[in-house]
């Protein structure tokens, strides 16, 4: 039995065809916990005052952007792969306490609380006349 090899003929070329640059960017994890829904975002090579978060009615919107260095005439590249630019990720996650969302940035990793509402608390009951 012969083995093929992983990059068998242009698996290279057809992989980065198949793929957007933004795949690699932002990538996360969303789960619920105790009443809470938890986001963890990768957002590799950004600063903490380059990622802004809004929430409007249940839409989280994170966006990260960094402006491109200024061009140095003594340097002379040999390869450059750093890309400057806007990189944004939504979702949407429903009644939340827009008030009591918490947000944390450490080492690269971009750590969001969103409190979810009770669905008990804002049930209305109607009395019946």
């Amino acid at each position: 039995m012969k083995l093929v090899p992983r990059n068998y003929y242009l698996d290279d070329l057809l992989d980065s065809f198949l793929s957007t640059e933004d795949d690699n960017k932002m990538k996360c994890d969303i789960y619920e916990k105790d009443g809470k829904y938890y986001i963890e975002m990768d957002v590799p090579g950004f600063q903490k005052n380059e990622i802004k978060i809004e929430c409007n009615k249940g839409n989280i919107v994170i966006t990260a952007e960094k402006t491109a260095e200024e061009k140095d005439e003594h340097k002379k590249y040999i390869r450059k792969e750093r890309t400057y630019g806007k990189y944004q990720r939504s979702f949407y996650l429903g009644d939340v306490k827009e008030d009591e969302i918490e947000a944390k940035f450490e080492n690269g990793i971009l750590n969001i609380v969103v409190p979810k509402v009770d669905k008990e608390a804002t049930k209305k009951y109607i009395e019946v006349k």
